[in-house]
């Protein structure tokens, strides 16, 4: 998905701009399979804290190198941080939950739910114009989620388990809360630099998810306890690389390749938890990703014709 937070690129190098877009990918997956990992073992209140936390280390010594972390504590807008923050807590907290109901790759095809929502909110939040050919797409792609989720909740089947449909709701409901959060994003960004934004989130998702200790935090083992630390050193890296990659390509350029995680939560899936993928999770999953790749080629011919527009009008008097 498109990073909202991205900067100015210094220079285009779309191939440089792809790899580091494809490890980041890579990088989030493993995060995603060390906590899929512990189950149901360790709540989600807690998984939150250890990816917060935990991601702030590779952050801060990425800043501190750029000599930056000083001014990234720096802002005027400190209620819109935590309102971001108190949403990506949610979404999160959501989102790991469903990862421990949930098969893999039913799990990442519900959370491409995610970028067709944000179109949703942003013309509803923040009244941006959305053309009939993306309202049409986003309609393909929500019915794909529908595909992927309506087994969970039919009554014929001899094999309903509850929670699994509760796993597929709270995925659904996390996909939900990161689409307001990246609307809140572009909010922010609007007056926050990049690093500002990545901090305070890490650091108030990391206060925030403490509120959760009262609901049955647990001592975790030796086993647990790297997955946890692994999972939020993971987050901060996989984070870092996503920023990065937009510096040398356009956003509808790398986008795309978000979806490859949903060929390594097939392979990870199976060979690692021995899930194999129902029928109605792939043809959802297609559906939604030809949804989200025809709005991001839409995006990429729209914002063509608006440099070439720019270029070809005349200069103000």
């Amino acid at each position: 998905m498109a990073s909202p937070t991205a900067p100015l690129r210094p220079e285009a190098r779309p191939l440089h701009g792809i790899g580091l877009k494809v490890i980041s990918v890579l990088i989030f997956v493993g995060m995603q399979t060390c906590l899929k990992a512990l189950g149901d073992t360790v709540p989600a209140g807690q998984m939150v804290f250890f990816r917060s936390f935990f991601a702030l280390l590779p952050v801060a010594i990425y800043l501190w190198w750029l000599g930056d972390l000083r001014t990234a504590l720096h802002t005027d807008d400190l209620g819109g941080h935590f309102i971001r923050g108190v949403v990506g807590v949610t979404s999160m907290g959501l989102g790991f939950f469903a990862l421990s109901q949930l098969p893999y790759p039913e799990w990442i095809s519900l959370s491409y739910a995610s970028p067709l929502l944000t179109v949703v909110f942003a013309a509803l939040i923040l009244h941006e114009t959305v053309r009939a050919y993306r309202w049409i797409a986003v309609l393909v792609g929500l019915s794909g989620i529908i595909v992927v989720a309506a087994p969970s909740f039919s009554m014929s089947r001899a094999d309903l388990d509850a929670g699994h449909a509760v796993g597929v709701l709270a995925s659904l409901g996390g996909a939900a809360m990161a689409a307001i959060a990246m609307i809140q994003v572009r909010r922010l960004v609007a007056r926050e630099k990049t690093a500002t934004i990545v901090v305070y989130f890490s650091l108030t998702s990391t206060l925030i998810s403490l509120v959760t200790i009262p609901f049955g935090w647990v001592l975790p083992n030796g086993p647990q306890a790297a997955l946890l630390i692994g999972a939020g050193l993971c987050g901060g890296v996989a984070q870092l690389l996503l920023t990065a990659s937009y510096r040398y390509a356009d956003a509808s350029t790398i986008a795309p390749f978000e979806y490859t995680s949903m060929i390594m939560a097939i392979v990870l899936g199976y060979y690692l938890f021995g899930e194999e993928v129902r029928a109605n999770t792939l043809v959802g999953a297609m559906i939604v990703i030809g949804a989200g790749l025809f709005i991001i080629f839409r995006e990429h011919r729209l914002g063509l014709e608006r440099r070439r527009a720019r270029k070809v009008s005349p200069p103000s008097p």
